[in-house]
């Protein structure tokens, strides 16, 4: 059974999937960040200062006894849930930005091959040989 795991865990596919899945979990650090840190103050300037990360609704407040908290707010924090839905759509808009330009090089490569590989045209006569058959064609039609 140890043989047959490090078989599956040796072959390409498995390793460059763990890769991804690295590099994917750090560029969604970023994603993240960019939302956080750039877009969503923008958009809080351009709504009177409104801060999404903090938009929720309440539906029990939190109870507090001489400045101790007996019982925690219960809420649906829906700002949070925002800011995750435009992270993921980052994310799924910058894989199809990549995933297109793999496409486009790929065919690009493709068409360059074939064009390589695509038998040269027939030779056409040159010039001075069409211009040799028709002065011996119009020579024949003297006779």
């Amino acid at each position: 059974m140890w043989q047959e795991f490090k078989k599956f865990a040796m072959k390409g596919n498995v390793i460059d999937m763990a890769v991804g899945v690295v590099v994917g979990g750090a560029f969604s650090k970023i994603v993240t960040s960019l939302v956080n840190d750039v877009i969503m103050p923008i958009i809080g300037t351009l709504t009177a200062g409104a801060d999404f990360a903090s938009l929720k609704l309440v539906l029990s407040p939190a109870v507090i006894e001489n400045g101790e908290v007996i019982t925690a707010e219960s809420a649906i924090a829906y700002g949070a849930f925002l800011q995750n839905v435009l992270d993921f759509f980052i994310i799924a808009f910058s894989i199809f930005m990549c995933i297109r330009m793999i496409n486009k090089a790929r065919e690009r490569a493709a068409r360059k091959k074939a064009e390589e590989e695509a038998p040269a045209a027939p030779k056409g006569p040159t010039t001075e040989e069409l211009l040799v058959e028709i002065r011996d064609y119009l020579k024949e039609m003297d006779k």
